[in-house]
């Protein structure tokens, strides 16, 4: 049997075992698994690994995805960068920290923005959000990050008034505020200053619609959801795990 997985706290909304398992089985994979695995704290990982030597690739959730990297033998530069791991490849013992964040945002921006550079804001500052700095830097978009203190991000959430919002037309949810089951529930952005010129993305997939999208809708904005992000991250792990991804060259570190 060869075995991969997903490693995180709370995994009863995880897309990847069905995307994993619906893939084997179309591919005719049969010694293939995908299984969950969910780890009180990392102290639990090399007990995992030792009782699971089928294991050869690991996708990470939250709130690993920056606790991990001390752990690996190895990281892409990518995922260097960013300073955020989500995908492990594990050969002879060795785990090598790789980021398909990267590769799944791209995924889901580039056809909502086209050739416009939008002025961003993104909501987060953890794992994810470092993936989406990376790609906004990359692309050569100014953007402010918004975080619970200033000492992880640009501004602070009592910060964010409608006029930063109105001057801002792109913004993006890395949070997991609204996820299920907690739907009601929506990041702290002043929604009147949301117009038809805005672009709102949310990383999150369940439900398809958070209630930050569909307010945002509702004022005539354009929407997505983390789907499309999923499915390439996915293949991108995929990629990976197989050693068809050759390691990428990091984007410039400044704004």
């Amino acid at each position: 049997m060869v075995r991969y997985g997903l490693i995180g706290e709370h995994l009863g909304h995880s897309f990847s075992q069905r995307y994993f398992t619906e893939k084997f089985a179309r591919e005719g994979s049969t010694d293939h698994r995908y299984d969950l695995f969910e780890l009180k704290d990392l102290d639990e990982l090399a007990p995992l690994l030792a009782d699971t030597p089928d294991l050869v690739g690991l996708n990470v959730t939250i709130p690993y995805k920056q606790a991990i990297l001390p752990m690996l033998n190895e990281l892409d530069p990518v995922a260097a960068a960013v300073g955020a791991v989500n995908t492990i490849r594990i050969r002879n013992g060795a785990m090598t920290g790789h980021n398909t964040d990267v590769e799944g945002f791209k995924a889901m921006l580039l056809p909502m923005i086209a050739d416009a550079r939008p002025r961003a804001l993104v909501l987060g500052s953890g794992g994810a959000s470092r993936a989406v700095v990376y790609v906004l830097r990359e692309l050569g978009l100014k953007f402010r990050v918004v975080s619970r203190s200033r000492g992880t991000g640009d501004l602070t959430w009592d910060l964010l008034d409608p006029a930063l919002v109105g001057a801002c037309p792109l913004i993006i949810n890395t949070t997991p505020i609204g996820m299920h089951p907690k739907v009601d529930d929506m990041p702290e952005v002043p929604m009147s200053a949301i117009g038809p010129r805005h672009i709102l993305l949310d990383l999150i997939y369940n439900p398809e619609r958070t209630r930050f999208l569909q307010e945002g809708a509702a004022r005539g904005a354009r929407i997505s959801n983390g789907l499309a992000m999923l499915h390439a991250q996915a293949e991108a792990a995929w990629r990976i795990w197989n050693g068809i991804t050759p390691f990428h060259t990091p984007a410039p570190p400044s704004r």
